[in-house]
């Protein structure tokens, strides 16, 4: 039995899941899991299907047949080869939790996926994504040398066939150009305080103000700066007692567990966009 995977959403009315099971048989298609969500507001209908085929078909052809009611229904779909590792490239800086845990993750195959190579304006973590056995590659940047960097990622997107670019802690800003080129495949994360502190040391900030929740948010990558859609978030509760290094402990392993989420979500193609939110099936 081949496995595959069916995204889609369109707008919501009667007959959309009757359509598709229907196809589904004339595929001889044989449903393991399927979510749906109606989302009233937006009146949008979104839905994950994992099924299998007593025969392997091509991504390409299933796509044509389901091809008229892609048109009825006006959809946003695809069509997943579930047996296909999605390929990923990490970029990174200076602070390597983030990349550490993907990188172990991946390793000891907690992670459906093939991370083709680490990119990073400085040499850190050479040595670390070499021992991996993954490619690393050093591209330093200044403010007048942003567009060729920008340039050289792009070209090991393409070269590599790359599927998703992670942000594990890369402390450079994107170019609205690089956003635009990378949108729907480029995940980021950060932290998110209550409030909120930017800059340099925010766990210093925080612990500055006695904030007693810390947690991170992982996203899509938009030009509007840590404003693209939400993926997962989570918390953690911190007290008096803890000083600024504790809490950038605690923050540094509230964000490697929220990145890798994203990431197991986006490669198991779990996430739908819905305008600035996403959908995300379990």
């Amino acid at each position: 039995m081949k496995e595959y995977i069916l995204t889609l959403s369109c707008p919501d009315k009667t007959g959309i899941v009757h359509a598709v099971s229907g196809w589904l048989l004339s595929q001889q298609g044989n449903i393991i899991d399927s979510q749906q969500f109606g989302d009233i507001e937006t009146q949008r209908f979104f839905m994950r299907v994992h099924f299998s085929l007593p025969e392997p078909q091509e991504v390409p052809a299933l796509e044509t047949s389901f091809a008229d009611i892609r048109q009825r229904f006006n959809m946003d779909a695809a069509i997943h080869d579930n047996d296909r590792r999605s390929r990923v490239l990490l970029l990174v800086s200076r602070q390597g939790h983030c990349l550490n845990d993907l990188l172990f993750r991946k390793h000891t195959g907690q992670l459906p996926l093939d991370i083709v190579g680490v990119a990073s304006n400085h040499r850190d973590f050479e040595n670390m994504s070499r021992a991996y056995g993954v490619p690393f590659h050093y591209l330093p940047v200044t403010p007048d040398t942003r567009a060729e960097q920008e340039a050289r990622i792009l070209e090991l997107v393409e070269k590599e066939n790359v599927d998703l670019v992670v942000l594990a802690r890369y402390m450079q800003i994107l170019s609205d150009n690089l956003c635009k080129a990378l949108e729907g495949r480029a995940i980021n994360i950060h932290h998110s305080f209550l409030p909120s502190f930017k800059g340099a040391r925010p766990y210093h900030q925080a612990h500055a103000r006695g904030v007693k929740i810390i947690g991170a948010t992982a996203h899509y990558v938009t030009a509007d700066l840590d404003e693209g859609p939400i993926i997962e978030q989570d918390v953690k509760r911190v007290n008096h007692a803890m000083s600024a290094e504790e809490l950038t402990r605690v923050g540094s392993d509230v964000e490697s567990l929220v990145l890798a989420r994203a990431v197991r979500w986006h490669v198991e193609h779990r996430i739908l966009l819905n305008g600035q939110r996403t959908v995300v099936f379990d």
